[in-house]
């Protein structure tokens, strides 16, 4: 969900050391493991079903495993690089150490790339919600430009009253998705066919990992989480395996709901409009409460993805121009970041999983793939600093990972221009 502010991101302290500091009693583990779950479960789970539906349920399964092992392992490199770094410091600080100037302004400039791309997405997938909700309630029909721009104002407003109010609406939404969720699933499962569970394609697996990559975005937290749980290694170390095995365990059940419920050639069709999978899920089953469970389900989903994106673009873009997050200039920030996707996502209705899939195949790829595994590197072999905590594995580890970073990143451009 990426939902952590990037205050914290675009900060850092003067003083650097290649010594991790020793371990104090700090957060709890569970804390932690929640942060970093929480993080991860968003509007990806829209998309999932979509792109890993066409393969079926077995390559679903497959693929799902191999990019959360991937993500972890990533996560934890950026952990080892987190431990190298005096406590406070951040990505653009640790890329400027490790990969110099030109690092800085890749992981900078990706930063940047991945979040337009996120907030293009939440606001397609999002402005149909809440306009079939406007028309369905009030009966007012809001088509074209005007409802796109409908729905970033909306959440805008929220954003530019700040963190307090961003925590408040944030509370009630995360409560209703949770809800929401197991209502759909426990409803929804009863829909289940075994014979839709059997299909399988595996040549298509691939095909959903950068969605997947976007779905298990976490590693922007992991600095904070650091601090929070006072560098112990043991409390970081299994708060990111435990973290993550959140997101996996959740969109496990879900693509099973999904697959099994849904006949093939509909979640083709859905693919190909890029639509979440809850309208296509209403439809089908013909189940009453299963589409009110998941026009709700997929509104929270995407909501409080958007929010927490949006506040970190207000605090980077802040940073990063050096102006006040009051004010006039709160309200122009709101416009930078909330202006040119709703743009673009109303002259290209039905980009939703296409930018997720945008940002996961070339955005998380980037930042959360290949700079954590390029510091290690650099760290490990070059500046041969000792840590705490080294992922097994060694050069083999960090080239295997980095082979299939360029592997998801060919199949996304694969998918884009040919």
């Amino acid at each position: 969900m990426q939902s952590e502010t990037l205050s914290t991101f675009t900060r850092c302290k003067k003083k650097e050391t290649t010594t991790p500091s020793k371990t104090t009693k700090g957060g709890s583990t569970l804390s932690g493991i929640l942060l970093i779950g929480g993080t991860s479960v968003g509007a990806g789970m829209l998309a999932l079903p979509v792109v890993t539906g066409i393969a079926g349920f077995l390559p679903a399964m497959f693929v799902n495993t191999l990019c959360w092992l991937f993500m972890l392992a990533t996560g934890l490199l950026l952990l080892e690089v987190t431990l190298w770094m005096e406590d406070g410091a951040n990505f653009l600080s640790m890329a400027k150490k490790f990969l110099g100037p030109i690092g800085q302004w890749i992981v900078g400039g990706s930063f940047v790339f991945l979040y337009y791309c996120l907030l293009v997405a939440y606001i397609s997938g999002g402005t149909p919600l809440l306009t079939d909700a406007i028309k369905n309630n009030i009966h007012l029909e809001i088509t074209g430009i005007p409802g796109y721009l409908l729905f970033a104002s909306v959440f805008g407003f929220i954003i530019y009253f700040g963190h307090k109010a961003v925590d408040r609406v944030n509370w009630v939404l995360m409560i209703s998705l949770i809800l929401s969720y197991f209502l759909l699933v426990s409803v929804g499962s009863t829909e289940v066919v075994t014979k839709f569970l059997s299909r399988s394609e595996w040549g298509l697996t691939l095909v959903a990992a950068p969605i997947l990559f976007s779905a298990y975005g976490y590693h922007n937290i992991v600095p904070s989480i650091s601090s929070y749980l006072k560098r112990d290694v043991s409390k970081l170390r299994l708060a990111i395996i435990g973290g993550t095995a959140i997101p996996f365990i959740v969109y496990s059940l879900w693509q099973w709901m999904i697959v099994g419920s849904i006949p093939q050639e509909e979640i083709a069709t859905a693919a190909a409009n890029g639509i979440p999978i809850t309208q296509t899920l209403q439809e089908v089953t013909g189940n009453s409460l299963v589409g009110v469970l998941g026009g709700y389900f997929g509104f929270f989903a995407l909501v409080t993805s958007f929010l927490g994106v949006s506040l970190s673009m207000v605090d980077f873009f802040a940073d990063g121009l050096q102006i006040s997050r009051e004010g006039f200039n709160r309200f122009r920030l709101c416009l930078l970041v909330f202006l040119p996707p709703a743009v673009f996502a109303a002259l290209n209705p039905g980009i939703f999983i296409e930018a997720l899939g945008i940002a996961g195949g070339f955005g998380e790829a980037i930042l959360n793939g290949l700079v954590p595994i390029a510091m290690v590197w650099v760290g490990r072999y070059h500046l041969k600093l000792g840590s705490e905590y080294r992922l097994p594995g060694g050069r083999p580890l960090l080239v295997a990972l980095a082979l299939f970073t360029f592997l998801i990143m060919g199949i996304e451009t694969k998918h884009l221009f040919f």
